[in-house]
């Protein structure tokens, strides 16, 4: 196994797919993997499709969204009661209140109809003078919904308020909650996990050196290792993970077809390319097969590394992995359904390379990404010395 390379082939194309599929700037892009424009535009001039490949691509978007468009045309109607049913009976200026919060999203006079008002009377109300406090929620609204869409559509009240807070906005978290639910706006929720199965035993089993112990003083001192699974039409597709306890921040990450030893390798491979750590680094996991093997436990020895293993059939020992799977199934893919294997590949690429390691906010962290409480932890410790 090579480990002199510091990202793989898949890294790569899956950067080159945030600027060529995605439209990502190749700065914002290099920004936040943490590599530079010239690497980046290099790997762009190896792996970018060939100009025909992409005029058939565009075709097959362009045709995708004009059926999306139309699909949203037939089904308007049936879709705004959904978000309109605690206005169907309030007074009139809420409802028109509410299809100014949505005429973004559905036509004026679909959502008039709907309501059982005029469309006349709509436009009327928009003209007649609006108080400050009216003035201001919709501001404080247009602030929420930005801070929503950055996030990917996932974050919910609390975070919306601390992105806020940020900002310099004098504002409660309950005025928050309350103008978001106005608005439509809501955290994404997750899926059940499937219930796991046990039988037979491990064949090296390490001990629990971590007992639950979530915190860590200094990067790469303890990491976290487990796999999960999602849904394609193909098959699932499974996820290995390596998250690092100081910054919960997702240093090694690979996804196969089938959950076999060398799908954790390669995930603990990544972590290992690029963290280089100094010291020896505690490695947490369950006792599945993957983790007990021989293959893994020379792997550890090899790489200055020290097996730690949950209670057999306690999730909770392994908790901050667990919680990462349930953000991510949450936020990202609940609603999403991936034709292929590779395509759920770059959409985890883009959660956890463009937007859970550099963006997202963690309270764990005092509300900083784990890429921006690295750097903050760094500065702090080099102003000290």
């Amino acid at each position: 196994m090579k480990t002199g390379n510091r990202f793989s082939e898949a890294f790569k194309q899956d950067a080159v797919a945030q600027v060529v599929d995605r439209g990502y700037a190749v700065k914002e892009v290099a920004a936040r993997l943490g590599i530079s424009t010239k690497s980046l535009y290099t790997w762009k001039a190896e792996y970018s499709k060939p100009a025909k490949v992409r005029r058939e691509d565009d075709a097959v978007a362009a045709e995708l969204r004009r059926v999306k468009a139309e699909l949203a045309r037939v089904t308007e109607e049936r879709d705004i009661p959904k978000k309109g049913r605690s206005v169907l009976r309030a007074r009139v200026s809420v409802r028109y209140a509410f299809i100014e919060a949505h005429r973004p999203e559905f036509s004026t006079r679909a959502m008039c109809r709907m309501l059982s008002v005029h469309f006349s009377g709509f436009y009327a109300w928009l003209k007649t003078p609006v108080s400050q406090r009216a003035i201001e929620d919709a501001r404080q609204t247009a602030l929420i919904r930005q801070a929503w869409e950055d996030s990917g559509k996932v974050y919910g009240y609390r975070k919306l308020h601390d992105d806020l807070r940020d900002q310099g906005e004098a504002c409660s978290p309950n005025r928050v909650s309350r103008l978001a639910s106005l608005a439509g706006i809501a955290a994404q929720i997750g899926y059940r996990r499937r219930p796991g199965r046990h039988g037979g035993s491990p064949a090296i089993v390490a001990e629990n050196r971590l007992e639950q112990k979530f915190d860590a003083s200094f990067p790469d001192q303890v990491w976290v290792t487990d796999i999960t699974y999602i849904k394609t039409y193909e098959g699932w597709a499974y996820l290995a993970v390596v998250i690092d306890l100081f910054s919960r921040r997702v240093v090694g990450w690979s996804m196969q077809s089938r959950m076999t030893t060398d799908l954790a390798l390669q995930a603990l491979l990544m972590a290992v390319w690029r963290r280089k750590p100094k010291a020896t680094v505690t490695i947490h996991s369950d006792q599945g097969s993957q983790y007990t093997s021989r293959e893994w436990q020379t792997f550890l020895r090899q790489h200055n590394l020290e097996a730690s293993m949950s209670r057999r059939g306690n999730c909770h020992d392994n908790a901050v992995a667990e919680s990462f799977f349930q953000l991510l199934k949450r936020e990202w893919i609940r609603r999403k359904a991936y034709s292929t294997r590779e395509a759920a590949r770059q959409d985890v690429f883009e959660y956890i390379e463009m937007f859970y390691n550099p963006k997202r906010k963690h309270t764990n962290n005092g509300m900083l990404s784990p890429i921006d409480f690295e750097d903050r932890q760094r500065i702090l410790k080099a102003q000290s010395v």
